[in-house]
């Protein structure tokens, strides 16, 4: 009987709980007995674990569906945006990681431009070339949609400029002609505002076209109507039905085009008016962000290093602590040193200020942050010193960094002096400033430093220790500074085989006193472009003597012709200067005097002499006397 029983269950995978019992017989013996309630409790253990797999497998499947619903129904289902579950079976999660290098296959691959990219938005995007007011021509993704949008506009002006617009009649006519001859089907009252006359089929008097008439208002028009066909004898299923039907002619198209166009040129110049212009992509642009920075972050782009400045070592040497400072700040603070705030860079133009403040943020490896005085103030008032808050933060998020503020003299002017105008925001500005300097964390690692050729007229809170610490003049080079400028800006240039590059860059020194490193820059371009101009392979020294002449006396005038009679007197005017000159001891050495040419406005011949920098009584007596002897 048990082998029976185990025969039956085994063809089964899930009993009910009274099945096992329907197969005991009503009459066992004492030692059959305990199998049978063994095998029953087997059994029923089984169909228990047999139900418990199926919900399982129930919960499974609905935990699948709810890791990947369909798009746009997530927020109806749990977890439909966390992806897996740690109670999905393995299967599942084997297929999602199969699944995601395809993915992230065609999230990378390549394609035109203007199409969906991951992660941070392209800023070179057609849309937002257009916001800040450039017209993305090469861009297919744009053309595709201007294509688009001019032929929708065309085809709808083409419709409505051209389709059929019927045959207009009074009401007379429509009465006499139409009405009375019993040709009328239905008439269509469009928009209560006009009446379209429907014919009978095969009775239409008009041929290719409908006709209508104006109608002064509805209630007159129906009481016109039922009047007129009374008279007429149309009584019953004969009289003719009235319809109200509302129809759209594109009229309010038409109308709006104007406006849109108005709308879309006033934003245009907007973004490209004064407010628009020079946004650093940060905001909306064009007013929404007139009160942002205009300030440009240099991170990898500088390549200006301190062996690319001459002619200032002093200056060279007090900013590199600077450097060390960005560098190694523990040094500092482990010391119980404050660190330096910033420093302000002093003197003539083209001295190599700025120069200076970028080959230090490229030595010390940190964004280097560049902002002009004049770029705080605008026509809009408030916008200097929201303009001098995010240039701060831009700082403080960037640091450790540079910060250089060239020509702060237009910002930061001594107060005091009215208060009218322009003068009122100026001031404004400069007071957010010195509250920024002055309420700047020492440990942001941010340093500031400034440029100006006009420090006398700078306002004394804005150079106390504590904004300010150092104030580094950097004036013309010397002779020595010179050469060291020449030795840097002839490494680029092809220089004659004849020429060594030290004793040419000793002897234009020597040439050139007074002048600054831009006019040094200035000299080794000229001297390149007249080498270019003549056609030459290299460049020689007779091409840098050229550049010399040129950049001192001006453009050199070749047609002007003197007359015989006005060479004498030049001549004997310059010659005696030129005696003068060389025989007098204390005397300025004459370097050269040119009379081949004249040059400039109003120089017809010129000398050219070395000026020392202290001057003695005799000195000066003798150079009263080589300036009045002229014959």
């Amino acid at each position: 009987m048990a082998h029976r029983c185990l025969r039956l269950w085994g063809r089964g995978s899930c009993w009910p709980r009274g099945l096992p019992l329907l197969l005991v017989p009503g009459r066992v013996g004492q030692g059959e007995r305990p199998c049978l309630r063994t095998l029953y409790r087997y059994a029923t253990t089984q169909a228990r674990d047999s139900r418990n797999s199926l919900l399982t497998d129930v919960i499974a499947s609905y935990q699948r569906f709810c890791s990947r619903p369909p798009k746009g129904f997530e927020k109806y289902f749990p977890n439909g945006k966390n992806g897996k579950k740690a109670s999905e079976p393995k299967e599942v999660m084997g297929e999602k990681k199969e699944s995601k290098p395809a993915a992230t296959a065609r999230s990378s691959g390549g394609g035109g431009g203007g199409g969906k990219r991951s992660g941070k938005k392209d800023d070179s995007h057609w849309w937002s070339r257009f916001q800040k007011g450039d017209f993305p021509w090469d861009d297919k993704d744009f053309r595709m949609y201007f294509l688009w949008t001019t032929l929708f506009w065309g085809g709808v002006m083409f419709y409505f400029l051209f389709k059929r617009s019927g045959r207009e009649i009074t009401w007379k006519d429509f009465v006499n002609n139409y009405l009375s001859k019993g040709v009328v089907d239905r008439l269509e009252v469009v928009n209560k505002r006009f009446v379209r006359v429907n014919f009978i089929p095969g009775k239409t008097p008009v041929d290719g076209q409908y006709i209508w008439f104006n109608i002064g208002s509805v209630d007159t028009f129906e009481r016109n109507l039922e009047t007129l066909q009374q008279e007429l004898g149309i009584e019953g299923e004969n009289r003719v039905p009235v319809v109200y039907i509302a129809e759209s002619d594109g009229s309010f198209l038409l109308s709006m085009l104007p406006t849109v166009l108005i709308i879309a040129f006033l934003l245009y110049t907007i973004r490209r008016g004064p407010a628009g212009i020079g946004r650093t992509g940060r905001g909306m642009g064009g007013l929404f962000s007139v009160g942002e920075t205009t300030a440009k972050v240099l991170k990898d782009e500088i390549d200006v290093k301190f062996k690319d400045v001459a002619g200032c070592e002093e200056a060279k040497l007090e900013i590199m602590e600077f450097v060390n400072f960005l560098k190694n700040p523990k040094q500092y603070q482990d010391l119980g040193a404050k660190i330096p705030k910033g420093a302000i860079l002093t003197g003539p133009p083209g001295t190599g200020k700025t120069l200076l403040a970028k080959a230090t943020a490229g030595e010390a490896n940190v964004p280097f942050i560049t902002v002009s005085g004049s770029e705080f103030l605008e026509m809009f008032v408030g916008v200097g010193p929201a303009r001098v808050r995010d240039l701060f933060a831009l700082a403080r998020k960037n640091a450790p960094c540079i910060l250089f503020i060239d020509e702060i003299d237009a910002v930061g002017r001594k107060r005091g002096r009215g208060n009218f105008g322009g003068q009122s925001e100026q001031e404004n500005t400069l007071n957010q400033l010195l509250v920024e300097m002055d309420g700047f964390n020492t440990t942001t690692n941010v340093v500031i430093l400034a440029g100006t050729n006009r420090p006398d007229i700078l306002d004394p809170a804005l150079l106390r220790p504590g904004r300010f610490d150092r104030q580094i003049f950097i004036g013309p080079p010397d002779i020595k500074g010179r050469a060291s400028i020449f030795k840097v800006h002839l490494r680029p240039l092809k220089l004659d085989s004849s020429l060594e590059k030290e004793k040419l860059a000793r002897k234009l020194a020597s040439l050139t006193p007074g002048f600054s490193g831009a006019d040094v820059a200035n000299v080794c371009n000229e001297a390149a472009l007249i080498a270019a101009r003549h056609l030459s392979d290299s460049i020689n020294q007779k091409h840098f003597e050229q550049a010399i002449e040129r950049v001192i006396g001006g453009l050199e005038k070749k047609t002007q012709v003197l007359q015989p009679e006005e060479k004498k007197t030049v001549a004997y005017h310059e010659a005696g200067h030129a005696v003068a000159g060389w025989y007098l001891e204390h005397a300025d050495p004459l370097l050269k005097r040119y009379q081949d040419n004249s040059r400039g406005r109003n120089c017809l011949i010129y000398g050219w002499f070395w000026q020392q920098r202290i001057h003695r009584k005799k000195a000066v007596e003798c150079h009263t006397a080589v300036k009045m002897n002229d014959y």
